[in-house]
């Protein structure tokens, strides 16, 4: 969907990027991590030629993008700018409605896919005749997500898009976007300095510093196979954090008390000497499956496999943490 070949850009004597190249799969997530001035908002603005690159190629579904007038570039682009970006002086129906209008929509249209967004998004349509400073900073979140998807582009480019929020909120809107059908069929490129963040919401990430890629992999690839020592200390601070939230039920699964040990009726009934009746998905990561358990010396969980045969495996926290600890060793060791 979207490709950089040696791709640089410099600002006077800074030179703000070298030599990125990288490719986004259809459908794909991918985030630009690292710190603030390492080039990645740079990267993200020469993809809809916002910033025009000093060398290199950007081609977006095979044909290369300074073939094309940025401005109709863009509108085929939704973009999500830092600090949401939304007009001020304009209602909230009145900054979605901007590329629409552009695109020459009929009003009908336009309603239509704005009350769609508003349903898919969780807003009241009663917002609309506000104004962005009406709203709490989440909704404006929303709203500036609703703008970029209005003309339901094929990419999306995300630049610190939930940096202006607090911490519960983020967490909250992050959820959400993990969730939202509508951003499943898109691409995506984000960026973002949060490396809980990256590893969250990203099916890759591109790890920058100093305007040039460090590495690009999985959240696995940099935990456990950093290249050097910058994406090795980039991560120590959050790194157990990391680890939790990255590896899910379903990796460790061969780690974890085999079903034939422990499964009989007894132990599925709601009667059974403190063995809890909870089936939770495989798919959660260790992060979340531990909000799970209370701690006590005969509190199990069961967990099943939907992917798999219907395998269920129930199990307490001592056993979880066994099976986490042997997973961190062999994923250290590979």
């Amino acid at each position: 969907m979207i490709e950089l070949s040696g791709v640089s850009k410099r600002f006077g004597n800074t030179q703000a990027v070298k030599d990125v190249s990288f490719t986004v799969e259809s459908g794909e997530t991918m985030v630009l991590l690292g710190t603030s001035g390492c080039g990645k908002t740079t990267t993200l603005k020469m993809i809809n030629r916002l910033i025009e690159p000093d060398a290199g190629k950007i081609s977006i579904h095979g044909q290369s993008a300074s073939d094309e007038k940025p401005e109709m570039l863009r509108r085929k682009i939704g973009y999500v700018m830092q600090n949401i970006g939304l007009f001020p002086h304009y209602t909230i129906s009145e900054n979605i409605a901007i590329v629409p209008k552009l695109l020459k929509w009929t009003v009908e249209k336009t309603r239509e896919r704005t009350h769609e967004l508003l349903e898919k998004l969780r807003l009241s349509p009663d917002c609309l005749a506000l104004f962005p400073h009406e709203l709490s900073g989440g909704q404006q979140q929303r709203v500036g997500l609703a703008r970029a998807l209005v003309a339901d582009p094929a990419i999306l480019l995300m630049d610190e898009p939930f940096g202006a929020l607090d911490n519960v909120t983020r967490s909250e809107i992050h959820v959400e976007f993990k969730a939202l059908e509508e951003l499943k069929r898109k691409t995506i490129v984000m960026v973002t300095h949060d490396v809980q963040e990256a590893f969250d919401l990203a099916d890759r990430i591109c790890l920058m510093n100093k305007g040039e890629v460090v590495q690009i992999g999985t959240a696995k690839d940099l935990l456990y196979r950093p290249v050097n020592d910058f994406a090795r200390q980039f991560l120590d601070g959050a790194r157990l954090a990391l680890e939790f939230k990255c590896a899910r039920i379903k990796d460790l699964w061969e780690l974890l008390p085999q079903p034939a040990t422990i499964r009989n009726d007894a132990a599925f009934s709601k009667d059974s000497g403190g063995i809890k009746d909870r089936f939770q998905s495989a798919d959660l990561s260790v992060w979340l499956a531990i909000t799970y358990f209370n701690f006590t010396e005969n509190d199990y969980v069961s967990f099943i496999l939907d992917n798999g045969p219907g395998w269920i495996k129930t199990f307490n926290f001592q056993e979880l943490s066994q099976a986490f600890y042997r997973y961190q060793q062999q994923n250290i060791h590979e």
